[in-house]
């Protein structure tokens, strides 16, 4: 592969780049966002992800597609190397997911819901190895409210219009509803992205994608409403090391 980077403008002329801004690798086409057409005015044409050894070095921070691997999953969760049938709690041994099974589902939520900037990729991700105690679970256990659940916690009301949006019958008794939602693995991988996609607010989605420390600190207290903790931080920074996130 020629060191320069191709990208086809929507005029038919082509751009060359220097191969210090390199666009992301895929195994499938980028679908065209926002950020691709009105800041760049390009269409991103198909590559090939494992062309490049290390991903966050290859795609800068505001061109990253989908993909999510084990190898990054393990860098934010640690304990998700470990096989369920070692580490899974014998009290919820189905609850557990391993490294692969959250790479694989996660990645595919992004892709539903087009999250694409590495910023909000890692405050998803570190939100839901949070709350999940690193994917071990995906129902509340503590103080165990019914209903609650799925990988990022969501509370029972916030599950109801999660089930609503992806046409599955909401009853009348919560558990039942999240029992719906955590039996398929991409229902229940995917509500980390559908809240950030469909509950934050733009302008908290703006300061989120800058990739700051502030940025991030606005998602977990303005749209997850809930509190800046050492412990939510130190797994949002093995997140944001693992993606390649870039301040700007």
């Amino acid at each position: 592969m020629d060191t320069y980077t191709y990208l086809h403008r929507r005029t038919t002329e082509y751009e060359r780049l220097p191969p210090t801004f390199d666009v992301p690798l895929h195994s499938r086409p980028m679908q065209r966002t926002g950020l691709s057409t009105s800041r760049l005015g390009i269409d991103i044409p198909v590559m090939l992800l494992d062309q490049c050894e290390n991903p966050s070095v290859c795609c800068p921070s505001t061109l990253r597609g989908t993909s999510i691997t084990a190898q990054q999953i393990i860098a934010i969760a640690p304990s998700s190397a470990q096989s369920c049938t070692n580490r899974a709690d014998k009290n919820a041994p189905t609850e557990c997911a391993d490294a692969e099974k959250v790479a694989t589902n996660i990645a595919k939520s992004f892709d539903k819901y087009q999250v694409t900037s590495p910023a909000e990729q890692a405050a998803v991700i570190s939100l839901m190895a949070l709350e999940s105690v690193e994917f071990l679970y995906n129902r509340n256990k503590s103080p165990g409210v019914p209903g609650q659940g799925t990988r990022n916690m969501q509370s029972p009301a916030f599950n109801s219009k999660y089930a609503q949006s992806l046409n599955v019958a909401v009853s009348s008794d919560p558990a039942q509803t999240l029992d719906k939602l955590v039996d398929n693995p991409e229902w229940d991988f995917g509500s980390g992205a559908w809240f950030l996609t469909t509950q934050c607010t733009a302008d908290v989605r703006s300061a989120l994608q800058a990739g700051s420390e502030t940025g991030w600190e606005r998602y977990i207290t303005q749209c997850v409403q809930t509190q800046v903790t050492d412990k939510r931080k130190e797994y949002w920074q093995k997140a944001v090391q693992a993606l390649g996130v870039q301040s700007s």
